[in-house]
């Protein structure tokens, strides 16, 4: 209201005095400078954009309620995951798909995310099951965002009964403890009260891990249906679990580049330093260690200094990679595609915590590029969904058959898609009539997961750097193409002769320790990149040693195919033997006509080796090939203690489990 119509008002109603006005101008005044201060306020966030960036955590943080989102949305069926690299969480998500072919509307979770005491309410919701998928990692270990989860059930003794459960577990066969946390949690829970709807389901990601779960799941749900009482709803219905929205209009400076989960993260670096929020570290040095044979090894160090990140030797660093930018033209081309739009995929589903599968909005480009995985072999899935994009009907019923379950449909997948190693790209390229929308690709190609090395350099003498050991992964396939390691592909080509380099990292804690007591001794069994780790010990023990102290034996056995091509690290390790430092035996498998690895040194060293860890009490170490190596090299020993220890065969095992126990025993193995 204006002065001047409150002046006119005065003049007809001569019952209000002077001061009257002036208190009643004032209250005015000040009633409307707060209401519009207010509407300021809460006008504040809104956004000229359709949708604001979100991180991409599964499940929102602000509310860790899995039992108050199930009873809000109507769903009876919740899947959590343990997952280290992505395969847990993605089956996870399509057994939750599929619960609506079987009336059970169901939700993904991650149990880091969650309030998992709230297991015990899951009773007072009808017809409710839970189901765990959970990888094995490590030595017997549950997965980072598991382990809270696994602690707790192990050391509770809550009441479970009347939770329905079924457990999926993801291991290796080449590994000592395989599929152990997935074995645990399905005993656990009965010995809990809980009640296992179906059998324990375990996959071999050594063998056909894929072939495991979907054999496992078409067993599944029968007996699900069987237990509630319910039917299926026939034939499966392909649905989009996200939905497409261009945004030709977002400001840039909204739109992510590469961040894993906070916007502009990458510009504005701050600390803590994980794996959603990873260091950008300087390439420092970036050199060949192979000196021939057509093979390449390099030696990688880091700039970590101002991250405030700490290591140990033994430790692991991971590394975001970006995927080759001529299979991504490939690929955008395959699926007629302007890799520069600037696109979201939203949840379909509205009640989901997880709003988009990766960092949105984005571009084509920056997806392919820096959040899918587009080298990884497709999993049936995949297959059965790309089927819908052919034009010719026997491309669609080869893709089709190749997701089947039937024994010539796995047979056909074996050969033509894991035994010819065709990626995405590769598929598109020989099926011609298959052509599907690129974002539909975005949806179904899992996330770009980081890679882990261990850590080559010990922190004593390098606090401010990481060095890392990696050899060049290429190989040609039976249909002529040349794969190549995304993350060594991408290294390899980290020249900090060219400028000033930078690669996402952070560092992961690792069990592998050297002994608290350095004189205790220790024998390392590195054949190869084995070696990495190996050679931050050594570097540890040569610093202890200068600095005075009693250091017990150090004993390596290194292996490589030739003395003078693959011998890395050949001239530092020379030096520790001269200095008293090391005792090393090497095995060079093809300088001589008859092959000698490193196995045959240990096997001609029962004397040494029990010594050492049946007298001694020293620490046993082994780094390189789960699949053959490592196996050798842990049969080798039950025999040598069998023999030097006079102990029988079980004797001989049990005495490696003790060892293990008491952190004797460490491996750090791969397949």
């Amino acid at each position: 209201m204006s002065a001047e119509h409150v002046e006119e008002v005065v003049s007809e109603e001569p019952f209000l005095g002077t001061l009257d006005i002036a208190l009643l101008v004032v209250l005015l005044v000040g009633a409307t400078w707060y209401f519009m201060r207010s509407r300021k306020k809460e006008e504040a966030p809104i956004r000229s954009y359709s949708i604001q960036p979100t991180t991409v955590s599964t499940v929102s943080t602000t509310e860790n309620s899995f039992i108050k989102k199930l009873k809000a949305s109507g769903r009876s069926l919740v899947v959590f995951y343990g997952s280290q690299t992505g395969t847990a969480e993605e089956f996870a998500g399509r057994l939750a798909k599929e619960g609506l072919r079987y009336r059970m509307k169901g939700m993904v979770a991650d149990p880091e995310e969650c309030d998992m005491e709230e297991l015990l309410q899951m009773k007072d919701i009808p017809n409710s099951l839970a189901v765990f998928c959970l990888a094995t990692y490590g030595e017997g270990d549950p997965t980072d965002n598991a382990m809270e989860f696994y602690e707790w059930i192990t050391n509770g003794e809550v009441d479970l009964t009347g939770l329905n459960y079924a457990v999926f577990g993801l291991g290796n066969k080449t590994y000592e403890h395989y599929n152990k946390v997935a074995i645990y949690v399905d005993k656990r829970l009965e010995e809990l009260g809980a009640t296992r709807v179906f059998e324990l389901g375990l996959g071999d990601d050594d063998a056909n891990i894929e072939d495991d779960f979907i054999t496992w799941k078409d067993r599944f749900w029968p007996s699900v249906c069987d237990f509630f009482g319910i039917e299926g709803s026939g034939e499966e219905v392909l649905m989009r679990q996200f939905r497409l929205l261009e945004q030709p209009d977002v400001q840039p400076d909204r739109i992510y580049t590469g961040e894993i989960a906070r916007l502009h993260s990458m510009q504005n670096q701050r600390p803590p330093f994980d794996a959603k929020n990873p260091f950008l570290a300087s390439v420092i040095v970036n050199r060949e260690l192979h000196k021939g044979g057509g093979r390449s090894c390099m030696h990688i160090e880091l700039d970590i200094d101002g991250s405030k990140m700490r290591y140990d030797a033994g430790d692991h660093i991971a590394m975001y990679p970006i995927n080759d930018k001529i299979l991504v033209e490939k690929l955008g081309k395959l699926c007629d595609a302007n890799l520069d739009t600037v696109f979201s995929l939203i949840n379909t589903d509205t009640d989901s915590s997880k709003k988009h599968p990766f960092p949105c909005p984005t571009t084509y480009r920056t997806a392919l590029t820096h959040y899918l995985e587009i080298t990884a072999i497709p999993r049936t899935h995949i297959l059965k969904e790309l089927a819908e994009y052919c034009s010719d009907e026997k491309d669609k019923e080869f893709l089709r058959n190749m997701a089947s379950i039937t024994p010539e449909g796995k047979e056909k997948y074996q050969n033509w898609i894991q035994n010819s190693s065709r990626n995405i790209v590769h598929i598109l390229e020989d099926i011609k009539s298959c052509r599907p929308p690129i974002d539909h690709i975005c949806e179904l190609l899992p996330r770009l997961q980081p890679r882990y090395y261990s850590i080559s350099s010990s922190s004593k003498l390098y606090p401010t750097n990481v060095h890392i050991t990696a050899v060049l992964v290429q190989y040609e396939t039976p249909t002529g193409r040349v794969n190549k390691g995304v993350a060594t592909s991408y290294m390899k080509e980290k020249k900090p002769s060219v400028g000033e380099v930078k690669v996402p990292v952070f560092i992961r804690k690792s069990q592998f320790r050297l002994p608290t007591k350095s004189e205790i001794p220790i024998i390392m069994v590195g054949p190869g990149t084995g070696l990495a780790p190996f050679r931050g010990f050594i570097q540890e023990r040569q610093f202890l040693r200068d600095g005075g102290k009693v250091v017990g034996d150090t004993i390596l056995y290194f292996g490589c195919r030739k003395k003078d091509e693959d011998f890395i690290y050949r001239e530092e390790l020379e030096q520790y033997v001269q200095n008293g430092t090391l005792t090393l035996k090497t095995a060079f498998s093809r300088d001589q006509q008859e092959k000698i690895y490193v196995t045959h040194l240990i096997e001609q060293d029962a004397d040494l080796i029990w010594k050492v860890i049946g007298e001694q009490k020293g620490h046993f170490y082994i780094c390189g090939d789960a699949k053959n190596m490592a196996v050798d090299v842990r049969n080798i020993l039950v025999k040598i203690l069998s023999t030097k220890g006079n102990m029988n065969e079980s004797d001989a095992v049990q005495y490696i489990k003790k060892m293990e126990a008491q952190k004797r025993y460490s491996a750090d193995v791969w397949s």
